[in-house]
């Protein structure tokens, strides 16, 4: 790899995504693909950060092929990632199904905040620890979901759908406001419950643009 091209951590994920997809399908993603696994507006920033992993001699993209992507370096992890404590970095580094995942921002357990989309923060876990796989991690602030063990600064794992069932922990957005939830639908409302005695339910109103955006697939939490 071009040694005065280095890769941001944001670029190195993506690599780390390609060698993933590339491994488990056979095939790299798809640029809109990548821009909705992390969080981006269009394709074109996929395109420019595929542009820089090119430059860098990271992949060979093939010209009129819309999967066209050729991996030409293994990704590594990046020097930023987020420690956990020598034990577990090192376990999922070493591991065959270690994950690199991006924190792509907040999510409140408590009222909605809006969610900080385009943090460069890595983290490499082990995706044993989550069921479904996770597509990204959120930052927690708020205590709103405490009797589920989840807490102010935990980093949830969450899986990228837009299909849920009542009764599952949802990250949900309200009026681009996100929150982390227990979803609960009945035959003429959707309501979004705290679990924790202290918080309001969020019922959902009509006219209001609300969209499940992931399954909440798991937590991490990091050393303070």
């Amino acid at each position: 790899m071009d040694a005065t091209s280095p890769l941001t951590e944001t670029q190195q994920a993506i690599l780390a995504l390609i060698a993933e997809r590339i491994d488990a399908e056979g095939m790299p993603p798809s640029q809109a693909e990548i821009a909705r696994a992390f969080g981006f507006k269009g394709v074109r920033a996929a395109q420019y950060h595929l542009e820089a992993l090119e430059a860098a001699g990271a992949i060979e993209r093939v010209p009129g092929r819309a999967r066209g992507i050729r991996l030409l370096h293994a990704p590594v992890p990046p020097q930023g990632a987020l420690a956990l404590g020598p034990a577990m970095a090192a376990g999922a580094a070493s591991n065959d199904d270690a994950l690199l995942l991006p924190v792509l921002g907040q999510v409140a357990a408590g009222m909605p905040i809006g969610a900080d989309i385009g943090s460069d923060q890595m983290l490499v876990l082990d995706r044993v620890l989550f069921s479904p796989s996770p597509d990204y991690l959120l930052k927690v602030k708020g205590d709103s979901m405490r009797d589920e063990g989840i807490f102010d600064g935990d980093l949830i794992g969450v899986h990228r759908t837009r299909d849920a069932r009542s009764g599952q922990i949802v990250v949900a957005r309200i009026d681009d406001e996100v929150t982390v939830k227990l979803l609960k639908v009945g035959k003429d409302r959707i309501r979004l419950l705290p679990r924790n005695p202290d918080y309001a339910p969020i019922e959902v109103q009509p006219g209001q643009d609300f969209a499940i955006e992931g399954l909440y697939c798991g937590l991490v939490r990091p050393n303070r």
